[in-house]
């Protein structure tokens, strides 16, 4: 799993005012749960960049004078107007205690059934998968080169290797429709067909 460094400040004070006062000088006041104790400290609003604006999920590690939490981002408070970054909660790793996370799908491979004129049309981007932090996949990768117009991919079909999926396995990923121009196409054939018979 990608892993994110981010450094911060242990938080003297955790009250509104002290929040506030962190807001206004451009720091996040953050929050790291998980372990024995919480901890509080801020840090540069810039620091989530690699985090929140892309889809896809990492690990972060926070320094904060020199002693490393491995973290997750568990949930981020943003302003209604300006979205700026107002808290962020971060989840602490245990190499021994399994974690759940959405991790991204990503398609790999041509699909005949597109190049026959079908659309694929992705119903899932991520499916939650449970796996000790070292087993924590990037992806979940989806190969098209078998499917054909009508064919379809279901949670179900997914392989797991040292992780478990969380989501139904009944979940539908993704799937190749019919598309207006494959059922005119296929109506030509047939009535050519029918009238070289004649």
């Amino acid at each position: 799993m990608k892993t994110v460094s981010m450094s911060g400040s242990p938080r003297a004070n955790v009250g509104k005012k002290d929040a506030k006062a962190l807001r206004n000088a451009g720091l996040v006041p953050c929050v790291i749960y998980g372990g024995k104790e919480q901890i509080h400290f801020s840090t540069p609003e810039t620091s989530f960049k690699q985090i929140v604006f892309t889809p896809d999920v990492c690990f972060i590690e926070v320094d904060l004078n020199g002693k490393k939490y491995l973290t997750v981002l568990q949930d981020i408070q943003y302003h209604k107007v300006s979205d700026s970054i107002l808290h962020a909660d971060l989840f602490e790793l245990h190499d021994d205690k399994p974690i759940t996370l959405p991790v991204p799908v990503v398609y790999k491979g041509s699909s005949p059934g597109v190049l026959q004129g079908g659309k694929l049309v992705k119903s899932v981007r991520k499916i939650k998968v449970n796996a000790l932090p070292k087993n924590m996949p990037e992806t979940l990768t989806i190969d098209l080169s078998t499917l054909e117009i009508g064919d379809m991919v279901k949670v179900a079909a997914i392989e797991a290797n040292n992780f478990t999926i969380v989501d139904n396995p009944g979940t539908t990923v993704c799937m190749v429709k019919t598309t207006r121009n494959v059922v005119a196409d296929a109506t030509a054939t047939a009535t050519a067909d029918g009238e070289e018979k004649k």
